[in-house]
């Protein structure tokens, strides 16, 4: 039986790259330059047209896809899972949990985002860390490369939403943490990041439910916001869980 992103060739499939013609996603331009929103439901891997996706069958331990199981709105979510751990990454390897596809805004009409930005994504969670591991439900860029310098959104081993690399990449020291929110599993949760990428003036906010929960300096790029992944990141130890990801909006605030 053949699945949604199985409709792209095998050549384009290996390689992450999507090139099928107009999906599902919104892109409104707005107001010249300004204002400019992109939406997706998940309805359709068009939605990702041109942009990379990490191959379906990439390591045999996690893999995603479209799915009709748990869905917020539609027919369809996007769905990470994991099937069993993989060795520790090393200084060379990393060996993280990955199943998603990448949104890059700079290959769209307009080219990248302007910051400030805000974003919001529904998520559902199913997958039991264990002290020290961790789960991104964002990550975040300013750059064009392959080798990225993000901000991302992460749930700690506490059940705690927070900001990592924080205001510079390898850090995560806030300005504000709320600790006493926990983040519910195997529902339905809203997720919100507020983001501005400027070397003086940066900044992240982030909501759980429109409850602020984190917020930090951001202290690099140039006021554009390029690139980003949602759905499966983690860890190599974990070895089971699922997310589910549906309703991404991101827009400018000019």
């Amino acid at each position: 039986m053949k699945t949604a992103f199985d409709m792209m060739s095998r050549r384009a499939f290996i390689a992450g790259l999507v090139a099928l013609g107009q999906g599902g996603a919104v892109y409104s331009q707005g107001n010249g330059s300004f204002n400019r929103v992109y939406k997706t439901g998940f309805e359709s891997v068009n939605d990702f047209d041109g942009f990379y996706i990490v191959p379906q069958d990439a390591r045999p331990t996690a893999s995603h896809d479209l799915s009709g199981e748990v869905v917020r709105s539609g027919k369809f979510s996007h769905k990470g899972w994991v099937t069993g751990p993989n060795p520790p990454s090393s200084r060379f390897v990393n060996n993280n949990h990955r199943g998603y596809p990448t949104i890059q805004l700079y290959k769209l009409a307009g080219g990248a985002f302007r910051t400030p930005v805000k974003i919001e994504l529904w998520v559902w969670l199913d997958m039991d860390l264990k002290p020290g591991e961790w789960f991104s439900f964002a990550t975040l860029d300013h750059t064009r490369r392959d080798t990225w310098d993000p901000v991302l959104l992460n749930l700690s081993d506490r059940g705690i939403v927070h900001l990592m690399h924080v205001p510079t990449n390898g850090r995560g020291i806030t300005t504000f943490q709320n600790d006493s929110v926990k983040f519910p599993l195997r529902k339905w949760v809203k997720l919100g990041v507020e983001l501005h990428f400027d070397r003086k003036n940066g900044y992240a906010k982030a909501w759980q439910d429109d409850v602020l929960v984190s917020r930090a300096e951001v202290r690099r790029g140039n006021g554009l916001f390029t690139q980003a992944h949602f759905g499966l990141y983690a860890p190599p130890s974990i070895s089971s869980g699922v997310i589910y990801n549906d309703d991404l909006v991101i827009r400018e605030l000019g």
